[in-house]
């Protein structure tokens, strides 16, 4: 069973999208901050992180930056999901290495496609998958 970290400060984020993924067959681990976040990569190894951009503690592209140097993390692919119109900020992600974006709010569907992209990387794999 593959595994998902998702991250985010909003409990209402956190239940919603949790349920859904496990109704999909994922197993799901969840961070409310930066540094939470951090220590569940440590400790679950999860196969693809979902990480909101605005978290307490520090923000997703320092949560990005640092898993980006553990070893055997630096491959796990990161979905950035963010409430912020900013277009710098999918920039930013991609320039990060982040296999997805997803502007807030986003429906199930395109969240498991982006998933699913990130997770079965073949000869048609495209790097980013962008919904809005």
């Amino acid at each position: 069973m593959k595994s998902v970290l998702l991250v985010d400060d909003d409990n209402t984020v956190l239940l919603g999208t949790g349920v859904r993924l496990k109704s999909m067959g994922y197993t799901v681990y969840t961070a409310k901050d930066a540094v939470s976040a951090v220590a569940a990569v440590r400790k679950n190894e999860p196969d693809v992180v979902v990480l909101d951009i605005s978290l307490p503690a520090g923000d997703g592209f320092l949560v990005a930056g640092r898993l980006q140097s553990l070893i055997g993390s630096a491959a796990t692919p990161i979905i950035f999901i963010t409430a912020s119109e900013n277009p710098a900020l999918r920039e930013r992600a991609k320039a990060l290495g982040a296999v997805g974006f997803l502007k807030k709010p986003f429906d199930a569907t395109s969240l498991a496609d982006a998933i699913e992209t990130a997770l079965s990387p073949g000869d048609n794999w495209q790097p980013w998958t962008a919904a809005s």
